[in-house]
């Protein structure tokens, strides 16, 4: 595989201006990244779940005037679409990399999935390694530490609250060297994924 990593240039597109500037290097740089390492991705997971799975790689198809602030790959158990699914994310914001397992707002099932994540905390609670980061919101680059985050009370308000995200993983900041290290990085993305499958598998529809 030639997956050579991320480079600053590519963390750098995110403060080019203009919506069709910058997505024509989110085009040109990053997406075929994407198809490269979520192609692999892909088939890891299908493999290690037992169901196919399917990449897709967002358009950002709605926005008019704004530029993206940040770009990823989904990678879910649906072939039309992963908004509505529990999913795996990478992507870029400007100054890090993020690596989730999310489920968000458009989640139909978001209540009945919330109820099993509490119904089964313990789990969630020795899955999730201390310093891997909770996300309410998929939108925003705030996040914070497992071992600093009262898991619950997140939990309780991803059920309650419409709007209420649940993302956890990994989040690297642009200047590691691990980023452009193409065969390191996607081993660290498999073992994250590795990692938040028990909690993955609590979530699959029936």
């Amino acid at each position: 595989m030639s997956f050579t990593g991320f480079t600053q240039k590519d963390f750098d597109t995110f403060t080019i201006e203009g919506l069709d500037s910058r997505m024509e290097a989110i085009q040109d740089r990053i997406q075929p990244k994407f198809r490269e390492i979520g192609t692999e991705l892909t088939e890891q997971l299908a493999g290690k779940l037992g169901m196919e799975m399917f990449l897709h790689i967002a358009k950002h198809a709605r926005r008019t005037v704004n530029p993206p602030k940040d770009t990823w790959l989904a990678i879910a158990s649906n072939k039309r679409g992963y908004k509505q699914h529990p999913h795996f994310q990478v992507g870029l914001f400007d100054d890090h990399l993020f690596i989730w397992l999310a489920y968000i707002y458009e989640l139909p099932k978001k209540k009945e999935i919330a109820e099993d994540f509490l119904a089964n905390y313990e789990l969630l609670q020795s899955t999730l390694p201390q310093d891997y980061f909770l996300s309410m919101d998929h939108m925003k680059k705030e996040a914070v530490k497992i071992g600093e985050a009262d898991l619950e009370a997140a939990l309780t308000r991803f059920r309650d609250v419409k709007k209420a995200e649940f993302l956890v993983g990994q989040k690297i900041p642009a200047g590691d060297p691990i980023l452009t290290n193409g065969e390191a990085l996607l081993t660290l993305i498999e073992e994250t994924y590795d990692t938040l499958l028990p909690i993955y598998k609590l979530s699959l529809e029936d």
